[in-house]
């Protein structure tokens, strides 16, 4: 490897277990020389990040609820005490009652359509303002999202309009934090095999049309997107910000399926 993140350290929020995307992310900035700390919600998942954080040599984890006040403020404060500074943070966070990703959008519910906002978009708002004081030389702040914000996905649902509303809040974002050399940007993988994957309706049937359909004929993998996600909180990205970048085998570029799939 070529240690493009030596001497840099980071935040992973969002790894649920060797299937997710952040884990795929995190191995990624390991492999080029970051060092990494990380988040759970909760003590189940706190048991299944550490042995997966301990294999790439940290044992800094804490547990941070987006959806509480202060246990965000535990956790920013121990990173302050630890750290001191900070220069990126992967924020890959969403959340919908799985419930409400199968039958139709217009029966989403008022909680869940203001739980599915906040978790998956008001967090990484609350994420960024925690994180400026501490990339006192600038940074990066990655999210997730998916194509679904912008093109009808069956069974996608609420998270559709949340990521909508995070990629909107990623620009605004870019926009406020540029003058302190504060970059945010988003990957847009296709549908991929994880635990959060999994929860939307059809997930099987989407992640196929998609691989048999995309122009590489592949959906993403975990190291297409961990390697994406290095490059942009590298000093190669530094000049890229407020940005949707595809990693999604050229899927999102057809109007219709190939040919031979009609």
């Amino acid at each position: 490897m070529a240690e493009l993140m030596k001497g840099k350290r980071g935040l992973v929020m969002g790894v649920a277990n060797e299937k997710s995307i952040a884990w795929g992310i995190a191995k990624a900035m390991a492999a080029e020389g970051a060092e990494l700390a990380f988040t759970y919600q909760g003590e189940n998942f706190g048991k299944r990040v550490l042995p997966l954080a301990q294999s790439l040599g940290s044992n800094f984890i804490m547990d941070a609820d987006v959806m509480n006040d202060e246990s965000m403020d535990r956790a920013f404060e121990t990173l302050a005490g630890e750290w001191g500074s900070l220069d990126f943070i992967v924020h890959a966070i969403a959340y919908s009652d799985k419930t409400e990703l199968t039958g139709r959008f217009i029966n989403t519910t008022r909680e869940n359509f203001r739980d599915s906002l906040t978790i998956s978009c008001y967090s990484l708002i609350d994420v960024a303002r925690r994180a400026r004081p501490l990339m006192t030389n600038g940074g990066a702040i990655l999210t997730l999202t998916y194509q679904g914000s912008n093109r009808v996905t069956p069974y996608y649902n609420v998270m559709g309009v949340a990521k909508a509303a995070l990629e909107s809040a990623v620009r605004y974002l870019a926009n406020d934090l540029g003058p302190e050399q504060i970059r945010v940007n988003a990957i847009s993988p296709g549908p991929m095999r994880t635990l959060a994957g999994a929860a939307i309706g059809g997930a099987r049937k989407t992640f196929k049309t998609t691989e048999i359909n995309a122009p590489l004929r592949a959906n993403a993998t975990l190291e297409a997107v961990g390697g994406t996600a290095v490059y942009l909180a590298s000093d190669y990205g530094a000049c890229t910000t407020g940005e949707i970048v595809k990693v999604d085998g050229g899927y999102h570029v057809l109007g219709m399926p190939q040919i031979e799939n009609l």
